[in-house]
């Protein structure tokens, strides 16, 4: 399931950082600016989940709930990548937490340094968010990495983008940013398995982290 967590925060950073127009090209935020943004994100997240109709937990957890876990901000995870468009693929059926299989289509690859290692992404496109007014531009982002079934969901995580976000050629993602599918916190959600081109073999400590 595509939750579109983080769209108006990673707006935030490109206004911040004086990057909203086309005429500019991406550029990574700056310390302070990347602090004032995570901050933000996480007060959303956890406002998102205390209100019952938006949270993914179940009423008795949500009487409980006193905010996620997060991982300390890490700034070295907030990287600037390379993007390059590819979306000659056909439309595929994405394998869920169950027998559901929403169909997405390849948008492209991002390219970035993280932990040292080159690394690279593939980024999706939701046929059905394609067909709602308003959504065409959501990008989506699933991943796996070394702290999944650690200190991170087993099944994974999500990042989304918009297509505004991308300019000339290059994108920030801000693994910071990185969220749980709903189907972390109750079996009742079909949630999007992140294919195995989308594997990363580091270790990023920043996001979501697991609550258990």
């Amino acid at each position: 399931m595509l939750r579109l967590y983080a769209s108006v925060l990673l707006c935030a950073i490109l206004l911040i950082s004086g990057v909203a127009t086309a005429q500019h090209a991406s550029k990574r935020p700056t310390a302070q600016e990347f602090e004032v943004a995570i901050v933000a994100f996480q007060q959303t997240l956890n406002t998102e989940y205390r209100n019952p109709t938006e949270s993914p937990l179940p009423p008795e957890a949500r009487e409980k709930f006193t905010g996620l876990a997060f991982f300390p901000s890490n700034y070295s995870a907030c990287v600037l990548a390379r993007f390059v468009r590819d979306s000659l693929q056909a439309p595929f059926p994405m394998p869920t937490s169950t027998v559901r299989r929403p169909l997405y289509q390849k948008y492209g690859e991002l390219h970035f340094t993280l932990e040292g290692k080159r690394l690279q992404l593939t980024v999706y496109q939701s046929l059905d968010l394609l067909q709602k007014p308003g959504y065409q531009d959501y990008l989506f982002v699933p991943f796996t990495d070394q702290t999944n079934g650690r200190t991170s969901y087993g099944g994974g995580r999500y990042i989304d983008l918009r297509l505004g976000q991308i300019q000339q050629g290059q994108v920030v993602v801000d693994f910071n940013q990185a969220y749980n599918p709903f189907c972390a916190y109750s079996p009742q959600y079909s949630c999007p398995v992140p294919p195995i081109e989308n594997r990363l073999p580091v270790a990023i400590k920043a996001g979501v982290m697991s609550d258990h």
